[in-house]
């Protein structure tokens, strides 16, 4: 019998959008690796938790899968990661902050301990929000004059992470010669910011996490109330074409964590490098490519080295605390990341920036990734009006 690599993708509901990719690398790698060696199944979590949990069952208890593979969803990867667990089969996952992921797996305790999380749980590789924050004010440090970030972050869990003392953001503005204003959490999906755009009267730096239409309703009531903005930083839905083009909201300072440019290759048999593989989704779906293309073909690069060196279900896990691997994505290491089970991804800072032939993400800052090129300057928001409708 194959050993099988489970997928939980969304391929159904309102992560789809990150379902697509994580799809497209499961067929691109069972086309280019794994053949009669690895079979893959994929599983739809509809988006939800539940659904995800129920995923999840059916890839262990009827396919038979010897590890999990998902990426995204705030809610959703973690109850990938919990319930694998429980089954006792190891999770590889990606796209959300390391910190907010282990908060919501429940390790038990403080966020920077070294305690484990693998052994049949979550084995992670993403960035932490610290990288997110250093990103970030190498942008803040751009804006002439600036002494203040405003914070617009929601009550949820993402919001709660943001504010920790030790999430870097408090002293990322302070290496760059700012201080947060933080008006406090709003509800997701609900908000009308009259509160948060009163309080941040005088900042010209916001930074976020919100989701596009979130920040797309901000930005439209700062508009109405005068509130004027040099530059919007904002990580989470804002990393993707859908996001950025859903909030309407020109020069948006997002994480880049993947592209085309990026000067890595696959480490299977293929070979591809960042340009093929986004070339090869762009000609197989349509579709423009999107960051977590990347991340999610490197899993299933780590999941191939790591089935093809355990001996036996048992010792998955083991392999996986012993991996070091040169991806598609970059170097994933879980031997020496910030806490055992978690592999860091470094990122650079990108801008939404208008072109002839419409909106793209650009690199402005690689500070973190000196390999990655830098292909635009910084824009900051035309201030002549408040407002986002013009950027230089």
């Amino acid at each position: 019998m194959d050993t099988v690599i489970g997928v939980v993708a969304h391929q159904t509901g309102r992560l789809s959008a990150l379902g697509a990719p994580l799809c497209f690398a499961a067929e691109a790698y069972r086309r280019s690796a794994g053949g009669s060696r690895f079979a893959v199944s994929i599983r739809d979590s509809a988006s939800t938790p539940d659904g995800a949990r129920e995923a999840v069952a059916r890839l262990v208890g009827r396919d038979g899968a010897a590890l999990v593979i998902t990426l995204g969803g705030t809610h959703t990867v973690p109850a990938v990661a919990r319930a694998a667990r429980r089954l006792g089969v190891p999770c590889l996952s990606t796209t959300l902050p390391w910190q907010v992921y282990r908060a919501a797996i429940g390790t038990g305790k403080s966020i920077h301990t070294s305690d484990t999380i693998g052994a049949g749980g979550g084995y992670h590789a993403c960035w932490g929000l610290d990288d997110i924050a250093t990103a970030f004010a190498a942008a803040w440090a751009r804006v002439p004059g600036a002494d203040a970030v405003g914070c617009l972050w929601n009550s949820g869990p993402q919001g709660v992470a943001l504010r920790a003392a030790d999430s870097g953001f408090a002293d990322a503005a302070r290496a760059a010669g700012l201080r947060l204003v933080d008006p406090g959490g709003y509800a997701e999906d609900t908000a009308q910011f009259h509160r948060e755009v009163r309080e941040l009267a005088g900042v010209r730096i916001v930074t976020s996490a919100a989701t596009a239409r979130d920040l797309r309703t901000f930005c439209d009531r700062a508009k109405a109330d005068g509130l004027g903005l040099d530059l919007i930083t904002c990580s989470r839905w804002l990393s993707y074409p859908i996001g950025a083009h859903e909030s309407g909201v020109d020069g948006v300072v997002t994480p880049v964590y993947w592209s085309p440019r990026h000067p890595y290759r696959s480490s299977l048999a293929d070979r591809l490098t960042c340009a093929e593989l986004a070339e090869a989704y762009e000609r197989a779906t349509g579709r423009g490519w999107l960051q977590p293309l990347g991340m999610a073909y490197a899993l299933f690069e780590v999941a191939h080295q790591t089935l093809g060196a355990a001996r036996g279900p048992a010792s998955i896990a083991a392999e996986l605390d012993r991996t070091r691997l040169a991806t598609i994505a970059g170097i994933l290491d879980w031997t020496s990341g910030p806490v055992q089970g978690v592999a860091r991804v470094r990122l650079a800072a990108g801008q939404w920036q208008r072109h002839d032939l419409g909106t793209a993400l650009t690199v402005v800052a690689a500070d973190a990734v000196p390999e990655v090129p830098v292909d635009a300057q910084l824009r900051l928001a035309d201030r002549v009006r408040p407002g986002f409708a013009g950027w230089n």
